[in-house]
This record gives C-alpha cells, structure tokens and sequence, in this order.
C-alpha cells in the first residue's frame, strides 16, 4: 500500500489531531448561528469550498461540512477536485497512491472508479499541492462514518476538461452506483483590496447561481480574477445539470483573510452549496 504523506500539516492546519480539533470547535463556535443547517434536508450534490489555511477559510468552510454531517445522507466516496498550483503532473490527474494520511489518520482511495474514469496517475501531481488536501482533515472532523475519496487535480482549467471530467464520474458511476459528492476546491480572487476583490467575484458567483459554467470562464478570463478553482467549480455546475433536472445552488458564506489579519491585499473565500430540493 502506497500512501500519500501530508505536506501541508503544521503549514494550513495544525500538525496534530488535538490541535487541528481544537482549531475548529473554535471557529465553529463563532460560527454556529450563522450555519443553516435546514439546508441539510436536501439532496446533497457538492459544494464550493476554500483551501486556504484554516485560520481563515475555515469560517467559510465550515458551513458546509456542518451541513454534511447534519445530513441523513452517508456518501461512499467523496471526489475532490482542485486545481494544480504545483505544475506537476498531465493535465487531469488522478493520484498514484492507495490512500491519504492526515493527523486523523488514513484515508483509503477509491480506485474503483480508476478502471472507469480514463483519466492519467500522477503521484507528482498531487504530492505537494495543498488545495486537494486540507478537505481531507475537515471531512475525518466532521463525519462519523467511514468513507474513500478521490482526488482530481487539474491544471488546464477549461469548459471541454470540466465536461470530460464530470461526464466521466457519471459514467463510472452508472456502473459502480455509489453514493458520491463533488468538492470543487477554490479560493475567489487573490490579494486586492477587498472591495476590488469583492466586485470581481460577484461577476464569477453571478454565473455560478446561473449554472453557466462557460459564462464562469469568460469572466475569469476577460476580466483576469484570480479565481484558482474556476475548473473544478465548472466541473461541478456540469455535474449538477447532467445528475439533477433542477440543480439549486445556495451561497453559504463569504469573507475575506482581512478579516483575520488586517490588510488591503486579502484573498477571499466563498462557499457554496450544490443541491437538488
């Protein structure tokens, strides 16, 4: 068995269980009131999560794990799509590697779906990118129940590689008939003023709440936001349309790292909730 060795440990998130724990009963406390946890009553599909180090984008991050656990559905495997900061790797790359380590423990991949998703293995691809890896603690915090995951990391983030990729999870999935949710790992645009920052995501999120995955790209790249995530979160809108007759998309929480730590250069952070009612 091969694993995957955790590499931002003690970097995003604390290098221990005790602390990373610790770390987020915290910040959900603060957060708690602000959770709508009603939205744990729907069929679940995906969401939009941030990466960032938890000390500032687990107050976004937050909502929608607490929604997960709240939730009677208990999902096999959990595919989480993020985008390649390293450069390692082909373009869509699945990990080499039997499972994932974290201060929590193992988590085993599902290679299941490999036979069936035809994308390349790299472990270069996954072994030192942090936005794959920091779902994987706050999901072993959030849920009780055994699960495997699949990570994607994608490097050419485009709408033809965000269709291949969600019709390709469909397809296994007509075969293997898990139950399975799509984590589109993404931070919004990176160090502007918050304003600034603020008025270019809300052209990105405007064409997410439509379901427009091409109008998600032009905007991204007529108007350079730094988006980092835009190519999973495609991803996820084609999976929805393709799953779900009436997919609902629900923003759960926005902020920025200012928020934290003063500074009129903030990344911001956006989470939001992909469902069928």
């Amino acid at each position: 068995m091969k694993t995957r060795q955790a590499a931002v440990a003690g970097k995003f998130y604390p290098e221990t269980r005790d602390k990373i724990s610790l770390q987020l009963d915290q910040i959900l406390q603060k957060e708690k009131t602000n959770i709508d946890l009603s939205l744990s009553n729907n069929q679940i599909i995906g969401a939009v999560v941030p990466h960032a180090g938890y000390m500032f984008s687990a107050y976004q991050a937050l909502h929608f794990f607490e929604i997960l656990k709240k939730s009677d559905q208990q999902f096999d495997t959990f595919f989480i799509i993020n985008p390649n900061h390293t450069g390692y790797g082909p373009e869509i790359a699945l990990d080499e590697n039997d499972d994932w380590e974290s201060p929590f423990g193992k988590v085993e991949i599902d290679k299941d779906f490999y036979d069936f998703l035809g994308f390349s293995e790299s472990a270069d691809a996954h072994k030192f990118e942090h936005s794959g890896e920091v779902m994987l603690p706050l999901l072993q915090y959030s849920l009780d129940y055994p699960f495997k995951i699949v990570p994607i990391t994608l490097s050419n983030q485009n709408p033809a590689n965000a269709q291949f990729i969600a019709q390709n999870i469909i397809k296994a999935n007509h075969i293997l008939k898990k139950k399975i949710c799509i984590i589109a790992s993404s931070d919004f645009s990176h160090f502007v003023d918050p304003t600034e920052g603020k008025k270019l995501d809300n052209f990105v999120i405007e064409e997410i709440l439509s379901l427009n995955p091409t109008g998600v790209y032009q905007q991204v790249k007529d108007k350079n936001i730094s988006v980092c995530g835009f190519g999973p979160i495609m991803t996820l809108i084609e999976y929805a349309k393709m799953i779900s007759n009436e997919p609902q998309v629900k923003i759960l929480k926005i902020g920025h790292s200012g928020e934290i730590i003063p500074s009129n250069e903030v990344v911001d952070y956006v989470s939001m909730l992909f469902y069928e009612k």
